[in-house]
């Protein structure tokens, strides 16, 4: 606080020094055997003046150290470092109270933490456990291929894909905070990574009787391969879903001086202009999404932008309305790295 803000919040003792300075010469005026003297009562005022000054002076100097260890104390991080340094009585009441509040805080924000963690570890128990009925039901449905109706094994396999694409969604949301315990950079072939995925869904571009093609040749990336791999197929499942059948999907992969890019294009429907700023939002599942016969949860961009700004890669798209969207995963080249190449 400067001194100016300082003498704003102290008119109260201001005006009553001038109510004190026009009743002294009020008083002198009054009294019978004192001649007032202009000169006498200016060089009184003056005098006062003068002691009031000195007095806000030396005031707003013991204050100033006090405030500020406030306002460093808000800079910094205000419920997590303690105040101290009060003198006057008023001071060690303010401390007092500031440092109540940030123990309060302290113990809330532990707490919340606390439970937030026993949260993860379930869902991350949760998932594992899931995965062992589901691998069972995999393997149940197909010992019996050959005993039902070819489509209704189909719509099986199916839903039994869509859970698993759903539970894996919820470990790596679960995980999204504590990313950096669970990652390892190394050197991979490009395609060694998207081909698995693609693999993966070989039954939707069958049943949709979709054809994909890989521009390019493979190229080398530092990065975290599982990751990568769910982020592409976020993209890819998404590409195939919002894709007419008998349709096609381009996957080019390319290399430039800067690093290597790894773009999804598919035919399909496109994505409104309106709802371009907003398909990274969490929860967000657009026009599309509402209006398309396969439920979205508004999670899959969500998480593949969130992991993809955690590795250091930039997830960009673009996309024309009925006529298909393109999403593109740029690989930069670290530093670092060519040095030793």
């Amino acid at each position: 606080m400067n001194f100016f803000k300082y003498l704003k919040d102290q008119w109260s003792l201001i005006l009553g020094w001038l109510f004190f300075v026009i009743l002294t010469a009020f008083v002198m005026w009054l009294a019978p055997n004192i001649t007032v003297d202009w000169s006498t009562i200016g060089y009184l005022a003056l005098i006062q003046s003068v002691f009031l000054l000195v007095y806000l002076l030396v005031h707003y100097l013991n204050k100033r150290h006090w405030w500020e260890k406030l306002a460093n104390l808000k800079q910094t991080s205000p419920l997590q470092n303690y105040l101290s340094g009060a003198h006057a009585e008023e001071e060690k009441m303010i401390e007092e109270y500031i440092n109540q509040l940030i123990r309060e805080h302290q113990d809330v924000m532990q707490e919340a933490i606390s439970n937030q963690q026993d949260q993860k570890d379930y869902i991350d128990s949760w998932v594992h456990e899931i995965k062992v009925p589901l691998a069972a039901t995999e393997l149940l449905l197909r010992s019996i291929e050959f005993d039902i109706d070819d489509q209704k094994y189909i719509l099986l396999e199916n839903e039994l894909s869509k859970i698993d694409e759903y539970v894996e969604q919820v470990l790596y949301y679960a995980r999204l905070d504590s990313f950096s315990r669970d990652y390892l950079i190394q050197e991979y072939d490009l395609k060694s990574i998207i081909q698995p995925v693609i693999r993966s869904q070989a039954n939707y571009f069958i049943q949709k009787n979709l054809r994909y093609e890989i521009v390019g040749e493979d190229q080398k990336i530092l990065t975290d391969a599982k990751w990568v791999a769910f982020i592409f197929k976020q993209i890819l499942s998404n590409a195939i879903k919002y894709t007419p059948d008998h349709k096609e999907i381009v996957i080019a992969i390319e290399k430039n001086q800067h690093g290597v890019s790894l773009a999804v294009q598919d035919t399909g429907i496109g994505i409104p202009k309106e709802d371009m700023a907003r398909i990274f939002d969490k929860g967000f599942t657009g026009t599309n999404g509402r209006l398309n016969k396969t439920h979205a949860t508004g999670l899959g961009l969500y998480l593949a932008k969130s992991l993809a700004t955690k590795l250091g890669i930039q997830l960009t798209v673009e996309s024309v309305e009925g006529e298909g969207t393109t999403f593109t995963l740029f690989f930069p080249i670290l530093n670092f790295y060519n040095e030793k190449r």
